[in-house]
């Protein structure tokens, strides 16, 4: 069973949405964050390429001119489950958040989501977790809670508490869980002690921990180290 990519390497991605611009603004935000192996604009064309590339994670919008992205999902996850699906859409729409869901996405984020947070969104399905905002969490949890058969019985086990830290707290966290201190933290993440120390007080915060012990033992059962 496939657990993402070695520490240090970088995801590989294959784009599909029917805007050639949006699609490049995409490779823009992402950089070299991800590799981008390849993309497309319609199907047909998406199921044949991710089959020859076997990208790690298919940034998928969902509505699509010739099917849409479940579409896609359904065409390759027989023959690949080893690929994961990351929905990017305009759409917040409920029904088009729990269609995708119980076809095999592993996340949904919308597309006002800014290139950092999508590359850490990437990442993170790329590793085996599923991401969600707060909201659209919300629609998946009352949809599977309703009907725990709709995707096998099998309830999507994305985390609403890490979902809410931001990409530089979710870096910041794995790092005290491994033990760094603060100046090492702020050595590697180019940023001030001062910093670090706000964002650990942010995290503890959120995740309503009262201490460095608290949150390393968080991070270790979440397989976050």
């Amino acid at each position: 069973m496939t657990t993402g990519p070695p520490p240090g390497a970088r995801v590989r991605v294959f784009l599909v949405d029917d805007h050639r611009l949006f699609r490049s603004g995409v490779r823009a935000e992402l950089g070299d964050s991800v590799e981008i192996v390849g993309e497309a604009d319609e199907v047909a064309a998406a199921v044949e390429l991710i089959g020859e590339r076997l990208p790690e994670v298919v940034l998928l919008d969902v509505h699509l001119p010739d099917g849409g992205g479940r579409a896609v999902i359904d065409a390759v996850a027989p023959a690949h489950p080893e690929v994961r699906f990351l929905a990017l859409s305009v759409s917040d729409a409920a029904e088009d958040v729990i269609a995708v869901i119980r076809a095999g996405a592993r996340g949904y984020v919308t597309k006002t989501i800014s290139g950092p947070e999508l590359a850490e969104a990437i990442r993170r399905v790329a590793d085996g977790d599923a991401v969600f905002s707060p909201r659209l969490a919300g629609f998946v949890l009352d949809a599977f809670a309703a009907d725990p058969e709709a995707a096998g019985g099998a309830v999507p086990s994305f985390d609403p508490q890490l979902d809410q830290l931001t990409p530089r707290e979710r870096e910041v966290l794995r790092l005290i869980a491994r033990g760094y201190a603060y100046k090492e933290i702020a050595r590697e993440l180019t940023i001030s002690a001062k910093t670090v120390e706000t964002h650990v007080s942010a995290v503890l915060r959120k995740l309503q921990l009262s201490s460095r012990h608290q949150l390393t033992r968080w991070a270790s059962e979440r397989r976050l180290l």
